[in-house]
């Protein structure tokens, strides 16, 4: 039995996530939490910022969880002018210029067979039975 933490991320981020391209994932609360956690991409696609990214919905991963990350640090925004500083690591857009904590990622991994899963809201605890396959990665991170 495998016990881990698990975060949902509106797609397209969980797929930014776990391929690399996304290394601080807003929001607006806070962790103390440092480590590995298994990302979880729900049902509810973020359309908007897929038109804005070039991202094709159709192609996303959702109602399972899709791979795993590491959470090294947070940073705390303080101003606006902070937060779009940080654009190309969280790749958001205007709609979450209120989300004042950026956790900061390293070591993605994507799982080669997504597990459907029901998410829940914050950090949530997993029980899976089976020894999880991840593909390896060659994103580098801008972050050690």
């Amino acid at each position: 039995m495998i016990l881990m933490r698990c975060l949902s991320v509106s797609q397209p981020y969980a797929d930014l996530i776990v391929s690399g391209k996304k290394t601080i994932e807003l929001r607006a609360w806070n962790t103390k939490f440092r480590g590995e956690f298994l990302v979880h991409a729900p049902l509810k696609v973020d359309a908007n910022a897929c038109r804005v990214l070039g991202i094709n919905a159709a192609n996303l991963r959702k109602g399972a969880i899709i791979g795993k990350a590491e959470i090294w640090g947070v940073k705390k925004y303080r101003t606006i002018k902070e937060l779009r500083e940080d654009q190309d690591g969280h790749l958001a857009g205007k709609g979450y210029l209120d989300h004042r904590y950026g956790f900061l990622l390293r070591n993605p991994k994507s799982l080669e067979v997504p597990i459907p899963y029901k998410g829940a809201l914050g950090f949530f605890e997993v029980k899976l039975k089976s020894k999880m396959r991840f593909r390896n990665n060659e994103a580098t991170n801008r972050h050690p």
